[in-house]
């Protein structure tokens, strides 16, 4: 990243130009003048006005979108030429990586240099890399009798709606809007309402970059209204969303109320992080566990908030964690030399600190934080937290935080561990750390989880799916599998 000093970034951020208006129909629309403000977590200061979305603004948003699916050029581009335009939307994205990257920053509190450095190499690489796909997909032509010919052919599904959460708010959005531009669909985008503004940015890049009018539209809005608006919309074929399993199940229902939507949903996660006495580097196991839960400031949903250590090592890796948990440097985001923000706002800020005050309550042990921190700036900052002595049946162990709180869980043996580990309504992702290739194997079989670790955390890039089991979702995000939820296939069978 650029050496951009402490000051530099304040300054940019004063003069950051930040638009809430929608984005309909390629152009900003400020829709009934209902607004909401944008907030920023850094330090409880209004950033901008945002439009708020009622029915009115979904209904034309989706309104566009259904005329360019079905009289625009979009879905009627050969594949490689849509690829073309989301490789241009790749290239813009990385010319204005800078202030994509202070808005998120801005929005909702992670450390710019994450912001520029993860976040934004994430989205582009996610347009850049479906744009190379898209015109390599193939359709399919079956042996069959000798006086017939069948084809499979792969067909956009039609408008996609996607909502999309404030953690990762253009990592997630890319994830669902490229797949389904490449695959010929249009698109009506809602981010959360605590980050519309860099979604907003996404979607006017993009018109740049050559997107016809209509196929990539941006409401903003509250879930309840907005959300459910779109959920509900007879017009909507496919319902993307990531965010917790709660909402997730209120949009199983907009569909089965409405047209029987298809709704993809990738939800909440408490992953288990286990850590056999035969890691291969024990040091190495504690750091990444301390920085799994603390990066981005504990708001993942795959973040491995559950630690499950064997009793025999258990102290010596709680120990390296608290002690990084304790050298960890809190503080303003737009600091290059801060490792942890804000939380996403002061209302999430006091949900984790009930968890927290739980945790104590039911005789968990607080090996460091547990408190707020920087009050004094108006932002909404957490020290990193640690409890061990955690039984598998307290609130820590079973309920997603969304936050840098770590619960350490201890077993005797690999059977108590998968157990445990398996013990969740959630089945998002897992961490296994053992020199034993046999036991990775046949763990990582045994987890019930999308995604599993060996030896890692958070490792992976476009090539391979991400999604979950049990109640953290289905459907798959990245790779080639995502295509297959923005496209139907259609069977044709001619009689020679």
């Amino acid at each position: 990243m650029p050496a951009i000093t402490h000051e530099e970034w304040q300054r940019r951020a004063k003069s950051l130009d930040l638009s809430g208006a929608h984005h309909i129909d390629g152009a900003d629309e400020a829709g009934s003048g209902a607004v909401f403000a944008a907030v920023s977590p850094r330090d409880g200061q209004v950033l901008t006005q945002v439009a708020d979305a009622g029915t009115a603004e979904v209904d034309a948003a989706v309104a566009a979108a259904r005329r360019a699916f079905d009289t625009g050029p979009w879905p009627r581009l050969a594949p490689a030429e849509r690829g073309r335009t989301l490789i241009r939307i790749a290239d813009l994205l990385q010319e204005r990586r800078e202030e994509l990257a202070l808005t998120v920053s801005l929005e909702m509190g992670k450390p710019v240099t994450d912001a520029h450095d993860i976040e934004l190499r994430a989205v582009i690489n996610t347009f850049r890399w479906y744009g190379e796909l898209a015109g390599k997909l193939t359709d399919e032509s079956p042996h069959t009798a000798p006086d017939a010919l069948a084809l499979v052919t792969r067909e956009p599904a039609g408008v996609v709606g996607a909502v999309v959460p404030w953690n990762f708010p253009l990592t997630l959005a890319g994830w669902k809007v490229a797949p389904a531009l490449a695959a010929g669909c249009t698109v009506v985008l809602k981010p959360s309402e605590n980050s519309p503004l860099s979604a907003l940015l996404l979607a006017r890049i993009a018109a740049e970059a050559g997107l016809p009018p209509g196929v990539l539209n941006v409401v903003n809005g509250e879930g309840p209204v907005t959300g459910r608006a779109l959920g509900l919309h007879p017009d909507i074929d496919v319902l993307a969303f990531t965010g917790s399993t709660a909402v997730g199940r209120h949009f199983l229902h907009y569909a089965a109320d409405s047209n029987l939507k298809r709704v993809w949903l990738e939800l909440g996660g408490k992953s288990p992080n286990i850590i056999l006495p035969d890691a291969p580097d024990l040091e190495k196991a504690a750091a990444t566990a301390a920085w799994g839960i603390f990066f981005n400031q504990g708001e993942m949903c795959t973040a491995p908030s559950r630690l499950l250590v064997h009793s025999s090592i258990a102290e010596r890796v709680t120990e390296a964690i608290v002690a990084r948990a304790r050298e960890l440097r809190v503080g303003d985001p737009l600091d290059p030399v801060t490792e942890m923000g804000a939380l996403v706002g002061v209302r999430h800020l006091e949900r984790v600190l009930d968890h927290i005050a739980t945790g104590v309550e039911e005789g968990a042990r607080l090996r460091a934080g547990g408190e707020r921190t920087r009050a004094d700036t108006g932002g909404s900052y957490l020290q990193p937290t640690v409890f061990d002595g955690v039984d598998p049946g307290m609130r820590l162990a079973r309920e997603e935080i969304f936050g840098p709180v770590l619960s350490v869980l201890t077993f005797d043996d690999l059977d108590e561990a998968v157990r445990m580990a398996n013990a969740t309504e959630y089945g998002l992702a897992a961490g296994l750390w053992t020199s034993d290739l046999s036991t990775a194997h046949q763990v990582s079989r045994a987890l019930k989880a999308g995604t599993v670790w060996v030896n890692c955390y958070e490792e992976g890039d476009l090539t391979v799916p991400f999604g979950g089991m049990k109640q953290s979702g289905n459907g798959r995000d990245k790779s080639a599998h995502a295509i297959e939820k923005y496209t139907e296939l259609k069977t044709t069978w001619i009689q020679l």
